[in-house]
């Protein structure tokens, strides 16, 4: 007798009291999968779709093609971004825990994303980032207090009140506005590339969601965009192993890597160890430089994992094994970038400890002086009536009735 189909629920390798489980991760060697030509075909290169690019090996050596010789001290810069990127997570974690901010979301674990991209791109690029891209931020200039600032909603947010805190802009700095709602910035990511090659520029575009997104319509729209006219663009996909409460099997990662989702549109994909600082900023230069060459869009997966709480409204404890970061096979990004430079003989523990410190300190600093704008509960407070402002190009007599009508009661 023919078996009946059953609907198939994913289902995560462990739970909480679960001894941890990452069987499921297909990984490759350090230095294992080879580096093709940037004008390869994509069904030449969809080996990088199924393996793993990784440079850094258990004994701290980078080996292999991808290694991309990056100088000792680069790697120091570096590691002092995705330190600071931590120290800057753990004090904002806390002040939203003392009641001082409404929400927050760290991005423990996956710092080197965020450096090792900001490192391969060129300034001139355009970034359309995700929530945990706070490093990305900082690597581009943007000041902690400023940050700081628009978590607190003061009288110098630079969204002026406007957007749950973290969801910071820069257009200095060629950052897009972070947005709430999933997955919106990679449509927008592939219409910037457009543009950027209509104008005959060599900049190009790039973009991250979270694994849970690529479930997502706007992950399937930009893609298809992109492919068909081949749009200067980097579609990133951290693959940090949960969405906010739901293991990335949901989203499809169960039967194929992430990476894959591109292929049936002839995007190449890679899939890139996503706590080895190396592999990703030699990944990122892969794609930027086909990009610029023509070659069209690159989907990249890095495999990470969401060390922390999804935000401060979350409690991993209810759905994963509360020591499961520690079991992770790909290690601590930041741990790994320092064994590395000591095994060199660029670094120390105690050039570690100091910077630590150093670093503490200049958060603690600007913590300081962000509060000399407002907090929540004190002054200086945004005047009420900016709400009306950047809405139209010359305000409508409606609006301009309601604001002075508003005045007058705050006055009375």
């Amino acid at each position: 007798m023919a078996k009946k189909s059953r609907l198939h629920i994913p289902r995560p390798s462990a739970r909480p009291g679960d001894k941890p489980d990452f069987s499921y991760l297909d990984l490759s060697p350090a230095g294992s999968v080879d580096k093709p030509s940037r004008d390869s075909r994509t069904r030449d290169i969809e080996f990088l779709s199924s393996g793993l690019v990784r440079v850094l090996d258990d004994d701290h050596q980078a080996v292999g093609p991808w290694n991309p010789g990056i100088e000792p001290a680069q790697l120091q810069v570096a590691l002092r971004w995705m330190m600071l990127n931590r120290i800057f997570d753990k004090r904002m974690w806390q002040i939203q825990r003392q009641g001082r901010i409404s929400f927050y979301m760290e991005a423990l674990g996956e710092e080197a994303v965020s450096i090792a991209q900001g490192m391969a791109l060129r300034p001139g690029d355009m970034c359309f980032p995700s929530y945990r891209n706070q490093g990305l931020f900082l690597y581009r200039g943007v000041k902690l207090v400023d940050m700081m600032c628009q978590c607190l909603s003061n009288t110098r947010d630079m969204c002026k009140g406007r957007q749950l805190p973290i969801m910071y802009h820069s257009r200095a700095a060629n950052v897009f506005s972070i947005s709430g709602n999933l997955g919106t910035q990679y449509p927008h990511a592939v219409g910037w590339a457009m543009a950027s090659a209509i104008k005959g520029e060599d900049h190009i575009a790039a973009s991250w969601v979270g694994d849970g997104s690529t479930a997502e319509a706007d992950f399937h729209h930009a893609l298809t965009f992109a492919a068909v006219y081949q749009a200067p663009v980097i579609l990133n996909v951290v693959n940090n192993q949960w969405a906010i409460s739901t293991f990335q099997g949901f989203a499809g990662g169960e039967r194929r890597a992430f990476a894959a989702r591109g292929l049936g549109l002839g995007v190449p994909g890679i899939r890139v160890d996503g706590n080895d600082l190396l592999a990703i900023y030699a990944v990122t230069l892969w794609a930027a430089e086909r990009a610029r060459r023509g070659g069209g869009p690159t989907l990249i997966e890095l495999v990470t994992y969401r060390a922390g709480a999804h935000s401060t409204s979350d409690d991993p404890s209810k759905y994963r094994p509360k020591d499961e970061y520690k079991a992770f096979p790909l290690g601590d990004p930041i741990d790994r970038l320092k064994n590395h430079l000591i095994s060199m003989g660029h670094w120390s523990d105690a050039k570690h400890e100091q910077l630590q410190d150093e670093l503490t300190a200049e958060v603690q600093a600007a913590w300081k002086e962000a509060q000399k704008y407002g907090t929540m509960t004190e002054g200086p407070f945004l005047e009420s009536g900016t709400m009306f402002d950047d809405i139209y190009a010359d305000v409508p007599k409606h609006l301009e009735s309601q604001r002075r009508y508003m005045l007058e009661i705050e006055e009375s």
